[in-house]
């Protein structure tokens, strides 16, 4: 697996800038192209619901405010890339998560933030992660607010011995190659190695400089522990496959991912 291309969907809330740097980091980092991408609703469905009363006054204002505003947002990309090679830009008026989709067919990886109810005015805002990762086809960094950048120098995998983990961690070799640590942990009350040791020698094949597997019988929820060893090991990303059970179970369980999604203070690459 090698990373080509790293696609950031923006709006003009300061956490989108925050995204993007995260973003071309990873990009820098693989020699790989950024794209950013947005789009923007000439009539917001949080502003115009059903049985709105709507004109053409209306309708041009709102087209005209969506294009100003595309064209903010493309501006300060521009200005944020600027000298990058490759770097490039996407955008249109419509529903963002639409248009996320559409443009993930290039993707290798697409920079996420987390989900916001309380904000109505980023567009961003209204991306669902959980469900992305399911719909994208691709690999998903997950950038918790308030992070502005990804050293990856120590990475904490979480690992069960499942389709989505086993193509997590190839999803993620690139960064894992330019680690300096890499902690492979098998968490949770029925926690087996489960090809944790091979796992971890096929990375020191593949050059990761230092791979440990960590074994942690702890009765509390597997995303804690996750969270908890990322701590310890100062970690600042923890890699993992996503949604691994059924739906039903997901809901009667809970979810790893749902968890993660919500509540790590770090970044979070999960496949599906």
């Amino acid at each position: 697996m090698s990373i080509t291309t790293v696609m950031v969907p923006l709006d003009l809330t300061p956490a989108s800038w925050n995204r993007l740097d995260v973003a071309r980091s990873i990009a820098e980092r693989v020699s790989a192209q950024l794209i950013g991408v947005s789009a923007c609703e000439a009539l917001p469905s949080h502003l115009y619901g059903k049985g709105a009363l709507i004109n053409a006054r209306i309708i041009d204002r709102g087209a005209a405010r969506a294009s100003a505003e595309l064209a903010e947002v493309e501006a300060v990309f521009l200005a944020r890339t600027w000298g990058m090679p490759g770097a490039a830009w996407r955008a249109r008026p419509g529903d963002l998560r639409v248009v996320l989709a559409e443009q993930a067919r290039i993707a290798d990886l697409v920079v996420l933030g987390r989900a916001d109810p309380d904000d109505v005015e980023g567009w961003c805002a209204a991306l669902a992660p959980g469900e992305l990762i399911l719909q994208l086809g691709c690999p998903v960094l997950l950038v918790p607010s308030g992070v502005a950048s990804l050293a990856a120098r120590r990475v904490v995998i979480g690992w069960k011995d499942s389709r989505e983990a086993r193509r997590a961690v190839r999803d993620s070799l690139p960064l894992l190659v330019g680690a300096e640590s890499v902690c492979i942990a098998t968490v949770g009350p029925d926690a087996t190695p489960d090809g944790a040791e091979d796992v971890a020698a096929s990375l020191t094949r593949c050059g990761v400089a230092e791979t440990t597997v960590v074994r942690s019988p702890s009765s509390r929820s597997v995303a804690a522990c996750l969270m908890d060893i990322a701590h310890r090991t100062k970690a600042d990303l923890i890699v993992t496959g996503a949604y691994g059970h059924s739906r039903l179970h997901e809901r009667v369980f809970g979810s790893v991912t749902r968890q993660l999604l919500g509540a790590s203070p770090v970044c979070c690459l999960m496949s599906h």
